[in-house]
Parts: C-alpha cells; sequence; structure tokens
C-alpha cells in the first residue's frame, strides 16, 4: 500500500501546483522606460514559487511493435521554482531554485516497480527581456545536476552549465532554445552525450481561444549528422479557468530516462498534464 500513498502525496503535489503562474501582462501607454518598470513591477509581484516545467502524468506504449507489460509503463514528472529575489540584481535578473522530478513505472508488472527515477535540481539567473515596452522573451543561465539516485553499475549522473532562451513571438507562438557545456561525471555514462545530446530547440503553440497547446522539442545528439530525439505534446484545456490539460505525448529517440539513455524508445502516452498560463520551460 505504500506505492498508492506515495501516489496520493503527488496528486496532492500536483493539485497545489494547479495555481495559474503566469498571465500576459496589460500595461497602459507611457514611454518605453516607464512601461518596462511597470512591466518589472508586475513580474515582481507575481508567486515567488511557481510552475517551472511541464507538470504531468501519461500512460501508454511502444509504437511500431506489440504492447507487453514490459514495453508499457506510466512516466511523470513534478517541475517548480522558487524565486529567491525581485529583480535587484545586475540587469534586472531574478535568481531563481529549479527542481525537476522524472519517474518511469512499469505498472503493468507484478509488484508495480518503479523502473527509472531521475532528480535534475538547479540554480540560476533569469533575466526577462523587455523590448519597445514589450516583454519580449527570457533569458537564463544556470547550473544543473541530474542522476538517478543508483549506485553500482546503475548508476548515472552528469551535470550541466547551460544557457536557455524564449522569444515570445506572439501572444500564440514561443520559439526555445538551450545550450549547455557538460561536465559527465558518472563512471557508467560516459558517453551519453551520444544519446541525451548537447542543445535543444522548439516551439509551443497555444490556439486563439487557449485550449489547444502543442509543443515540440528537438534534442540534438553529438555529431554532425541530422540525429535528434523528439518530443511532441498535444493538451486540450479539461476547463477554461484552469491550466489542467488532456495530453497525449509522444517520444521517439535516446535518452527519455538516465538508466536507459543509450536505449532507442518510440512510446505514444496520454494522461493529465498541469502547466503554466503563460508559456512553459523546457
Amino acid at each position: 500500500m505504500s506505492i498508492w500513498r506515495n501516489l496520493l502525496v503527488l496528486i496532492t503535489i500536483f493539485a497545489g501546483l494547479c495555481i495559474p503562474a503566469e498571465a500576459q501582462i496589460v500595461i497602459p501607454e507611457h514611454s518605453d522606460k516607464e512601461i518596462a518598470d511597470s512591466i518589472r513591477k508586475e513580474l515582481d509581484s507575481r508567486p515567488y514559487f511557481s510552475l517551472y516545467k511541464d507538470t504531468y502524468f501519461v500512460g501508454g506504449t511502444v509504437l511500431g511493435g506489440t504492447p507487453t507489460k514490459h514495453n508499457s509503463d506510466v512516466k511523470f514528472q513534478i517541475s517548480f521554482q522558487q524565486r529567491l529575489t525581485k529583480s535587484v540584481l545586475p540587469w534586472n535578473s531574478y535568481l531563481y531554485l529549479f527542481y525537476t522530478q522524472k519517474a518511469l513505472w512499469n505498472v503493468f508488472e507484478r509488484s508495480l516497480p518503479f523502473h527509472d527515477l531521475n532528480f535534475n535540481p538547479g540554480i540560476g539567473l533569469s533575466r526577462f527581456i523587455i523590448m519597445k515596452g514589450q516583454l519580449v522573451g527570457k533569458a537564463t543561465v544556470m547550473i544543473e545536476h541530474e542522476s538517478n539516485g543508483r549506485d553500482g553499475i546503475h548508476s548515472r549522473s552528469w551535470n550541466k552549465i547551460s544557457l536557455a532562451g524564449e522569444a515570445y513571438i506572439s501572444p500564440n507562438l514561443m520559439a526555445h532554445a538551450k545550450f549547455w557545456i557538460p561536465i559527465v561525471d558518472g563512471e557508467y555514462n560516459r558517453d551519453i552525450l551520444k544519446y541525451s545530446g548537447i542543445s535543444q530547440a522548439g516551439f509551443q503553440a497555444i490556439s486563439n481561444d487557449q485550449k489547444w497547446v502543442l509543443d515540440m522539442t528537438l534534442v540534438k545528439r553529438k555529431g554532425w549528422n541530422l540525429n535528434f530525439n523528439t518530443i511532441v505534446q498535444l493538451g486540450y484545456r479539461i476547463n477554461h479557468n484552469s491550466n489542467q490539460f488532456i495530453m497525449l505525448q509522444y517520444y521517439n529517440g535516446y535518452g527519455e530516462t538516465l538508466l536507459d539513455y543509450n536505449q532507442y524508445h518510440s512510446r505514444i502516452r496520454f494522461g493529465l498534464l498541469i502547466r503554466p498560463r503563460f508559456f512553459s520551460d523546457f
């Protein structure tokens, strides 16, 4: 019964994260400096604790093969951020703590074992970019660690110095990119860059009525050839006043979790997505 108690705790955390984190900022006409100051004041007034990457709980199976209890599973992710400062640091930046946890859960196997748990804490500076009186993007530099908390031959870990950027092209479209300098300290994942990549880029699109959200991320694996891990998510908002979605998620490539970083996966999953009212981080 301990698994179900843990699941209840996770659902409770999900519910606590269902507070819309961000919304469009409407500022009356003033000078560019006055508008920029007003936008920063609005950003400063927002909750210190908020969603970071998408939080979801989805289940599914293999594509291009016969579904079995060994290739069908549940995947979930919890992700949040804690803003530690207001815009008082140089360049009006903010200091954040980030945390993301991802798991693959073999719910169709006997005793419902967890296949892998990945822990991804980080700390970094984010600066919102304001041009001509409009919020047009965000840049973040961070130090992050990722590991699966296991020992022996199943241990996986690495560290990154990452630079991430977002461009708000319109109220309905955002493009994002992220590059990292890897520091691979795991004894059993020295070749992880060949599979989990060296950079990523993608977009997120939201329908005019805010009901549909589509995002795609391509993770570039090491090498000069066009080798990518592909993640596509399509979500439909359950209620206009909530940030909960029914989601279809597609993953194709390597590096879905650390334990199996060098194994190819093609999976389709369906479930619940919780995301900000504004754009997500990636």
